[in-house]
């Protein structure tokens, strides 16, 4: 962290090379690829077996406390952009608010999570594209092959013109409203059949050893639901008038998806006996039987359609969001200059296929359940991680007089310092907690390396990155004498 306190500069005053991408997105379609990329769909009906199984019941208070302290995150994010609105988003603020070599880590932790987020959304993604199929998706092998599939269509899409991304993207949206907000409201309103009072029951009848326990433990699993709204930012060079409308599409996205998964979560937890979704968690697909047995069998076709395209559109939109943190990176020389190449219609290809290339292989893991698990764990954990990251720097360029929030779009004067510091000590702790090692949050008969999976994988990643950062050094050095 550099100890000067001069302002930083503009993203236009910025050096960078490559070439430049293409104002195509309006506010709507920048809120889309936000909604698109934290997902209800893939947000809560990832997470809602797993929170049965470890916290047994009363997770939808770890839930809103999680997006309640996000939203403060999301602000952070959205007096950044509203300043500095280009591509790559947190990686280039950490770039122009620490230095050069605050940069390089950022961009390293924030590729690698959010790569982990495209594996960890195929493999899931393929589950659900083999269901809707009526083909099998049991056995590692299997779900590879599917997981693949998905990974392939999710790369058409960033491939084929603007116009049909939007427009699938917008498609999931629709899916995602009529598949989660539209099938909540019919469990909420005709098959309700517990008191309100039911949402804070059953704590601590998980396999967690208690009420605290369960509730940390629902707290970090919370987090996967509400990772994704800072892609409005990474596509900031390619919104019209990005200063006033990417801080509007962070905010819409986080507030609109949080709303959306607190309602469903809601309805589906007063909606089924706590035993029936404590059985049904221990399944590959806790939401569809569930669902369909409530409103009849003749839905369940219907609703996996819904729920294959609000995936797709998910995982074609992260996709986008990686590739575009890839592109910013290469064209500030961290990464080859081919990845910053974009094609007639303004498009990163190279960054896209790089980006897809990548998550392939992290299917691979798919191979072993173990594996998939610690995927997931840094995924989530890498993104929080980064999160940490980027309120910290700006609360030290802020108290440091390196930035003036006052300068952006977007003044919350005295209220911008207090938003920011809580917002970095909820990163921090989110990060130690998703990191601490919970034996029965994965398995009582877990090797080690899979307990300490994200602190592990991180601090791999932070050591390789410091010697890599050394290694420059040392050639820049021994060039000069």
């Amino acid at each position: 962290m550099s100890g000067s306190t001069k302002p930083i500069a503009s993203p236009q005053e910025s050096h960078v090379t490559g070439d430049m991408l293409n104002r195509s997105m309006s506010v709507w379609h920048s809120f889309t690829l936000g909604f698109a990329v934290v997902s209800p769909v893939a947000g809560l009906y990832a997470i809602i077996g797993v929170q049965t199984t470890v916290a047994g019941g009363g997770w939808f208070a770890a839930l809103a406390v999680c997006l309640m302290m996000q939203l403060l995150v999301a602000t952070v994010y959205a007096e950044l952009s509203s300043q500095f609105p280009i591509a790559g988003g947190a990686y280039k603020w950490a770039r122009q608010l620490g230095g050069t070599i605050a940069g390089n880590y950022a961009g390293v932790i924030y590729i690698c999570s959010t790569i982990a987020m495209v594996t960890t959304t195929a493999y899931t993604g393929g589950f659900w594209l083999a269901t809707f199929s009526g083909l099998p998706s049991e056995g590692g092998g299997v779900m590879v092959f599917w997981g693949a599939l998905f990974l392939l269509l999710c790369t058409a899409l960033n491939l084929a013109p603007v116009s049909i991304f939007n427009w699938v993207i917008k498609l999931g949206v629709y899916a995602e409203v009529v598949g989660s907000f539209g099938v909540a409201l019919l469990l909420f309103f005709f098959f309700r059949q517990h008191p309100f009072v039911e949402l804070f029951q059953h704590m601590g009848t998980g396999t967690a050893p208690s009420e605290m326990a369960a509730f940390f433990a629902a707290l970090a699993i919370s987090g996967w639901a509400f990772i994704g709204f800072d892609a409005c930012s990474t596509t900031a060079e390619e919104t019209h008038q990005p200063k006033r409308m990417v801080p509007r599409a962070i905010f819409m996205s986080l507030m609109v998806v949080g709303t959306v998964v607190l309602f469903n979560s809601a309805a589906l937890i007063l909606a089924f006996e706590h035993d029936t979704l404590r059985h049904s968690s221990h399944t590959s697909d806790p939401v569809t039987p569930l669902i369909a047995s409530s409103i009849g069998e003749w839905f369940e076709m219907p609703f996996l359609a819904i729920v294959m395209t609000a995936f797709l559109a998910c995982g074609a939109s992260m996709v986008k969001y990686t590739s575009r943190i890839v592109y910013s990176m290469a064209r500030e020389g961290n990464m080859p200059a081919i990845l910053s190449e974009v094609t007639a219609s303004k498009t990163p290809r190279n960054a896209v296929l790089f980006t897809v290339l990548l998550a392939g292989c992290g299917l691979i893991f798919g191979l072993n359940d173990d594996a998939v698990a610690t995927i997931i764990a840094f995924g989530t954990g890498g993104l929080y991680a980064m999160f940490a990251f980027t309120t910290g720097f700006a609360l030290f360029a802020r108290l440091t007089g390196r930035w003036d929030p006052q300068l952006g779009e977007l003044r919350l004067g005295a209220w911008g310092l207090i938003i920011n510091i809580l917002a970095f000590t909820w990163s921090l702790f989110e990060v130690i907690n998703i990191a601490w090692p919970r034996p029965y949050a994965i398995s009582a008969d877990a090797p080690w390396w899979q307990l300490w999976a994200t602190p592990l994988v991180l601090g791999s990643i932070l050591t390789i990155t410091t010697l890599y950062i050394l290694y420059k050094k040392w050639i820049s050095d021994q060039r000069l004498s």
